[in-house]
């Protein structure tokens, strides 16, 4: 199974489109306090309307509780500081593809603890895209081969 993680989000709004991309694909998603808002229910039901209701969302008091409590698998951040491409990645089940904050990404300590680092490829020229958006983009090309890798596995 893949999973999808939101290193202390600033914004709810953001973290509401990666709920909802949780919900959508059947992917959990873990969110590492603190965040930039208040994290309550409340507030997520607010930015990811319905869709919080039928995501598995895990919220984990801090970086430290993250990594007492992750399930087995790579931790695969998501950043602009990457060597691999998205394309040129292969996913495994298992992974979970780490977002990090919007306005600083991860510390030092969380970039040296990822297994791997992957990066969306932009040959418009941009500096970055919405983190909701990397995640999804993200999300989508792991299924896309993990579920692609089952096919092939079955036939």
């Amino acid at each position: 199974m893949l999973r999808l993680c939101a290193f202390q989000p600033d914004i709810a709004q953001n973290l509401g489109s990666m709920i909802r991309i949780g919900a959508c694909f059947g992917v959990p998603v873990d969110v590492i306090s603190p965040c930039g808002f208040p994290f309550s229910v409340k507030a997520l039901r607010r930015s990811a309307m319905d869709y919080a209701d039928i995501a598995e969302v895990v919220h984990h008091d801090s970086w430290d509780a993250f990594r007492a409590g992750r399930t087995p698998g790579r931790l695969v951040l998501m950043t602009t500081a990457a060597d691999s491409d998205l394309w040129d990645f292969s996913f495994q089940a298992g992974d979970t593809l780490m977002m990090g904050r919007e306005s600083a990404g991860v510390p030092p300590e969380v970039h040296a603890a990822a297994d791997a680092r992957v990066r969306v490829p932009m040959p418009g020229g941009g500096r970055s895209l919405n983190v909701a958006v990397t995640a999804g983009i993200a999300v989508a090309e792991a299924m896309r081969q993990l579920v692609s890798g089952e096919h092939e596995t079955k036939y």
